[in-house]
């Protein structure tokens, strides 16, 4: 699988990105919305793990270009935020995201989630 990771903190990508790849995944980074367009339309991922608070372009933004371009609608989105109220909750599951993960989270549940994703895409496909 292609992961993308976008955050704006470092020690979250670099955990995150040590256990993607560990699994098996080729993995991408972006420290902001505006450097995960790039590698979108660059390397098409299969997830794209998405914080929401961030400079210059907000995973908002990140969440809805994903899912009104044809090439890009099939990448799941996962949002990761300490925006943990039900009404952004509500929001990122309507821009089109499959879940919403509120920080501080357990990275072993995060990948068990991710996991879970990885096993649907792959049922899918078959």
């Amino acid at each position: 699988m292609k992961i993308l990771i976008v955050d704006d903190e470092p020690n979250i990508l670099m955990s995150l990105e040590f256990l993607m790849k560990k699994e098996g995944h080729k993995v991408f980074i972006a420290r902001d919305g505006a450097e995960a367009f790039d590698i979108i339309e660059a390397n098409i991922p299969d997830i794209v793990l998405l914080d929401i608070m961030m400079p210059r372009v907000d995973g908002y933004q990140v969440c809805e270009f994903i899912k009104k371009h044809d090439a890009y609608k099939h990448a799941k989105v996962v949002f990761m935020s300490a925006k943990s109220k039900e009404a952004d909750m509500a929001k990122g599951l309507e821009l089109g995201a499959s879940l919403y993960v509120p920080k501080p989270f357990s990275t072993r549940d995060l990948m068990a989630k991710v996991n879970g994703l990885i096993r649907d895409i792959s049922e899918a496909a078959a």
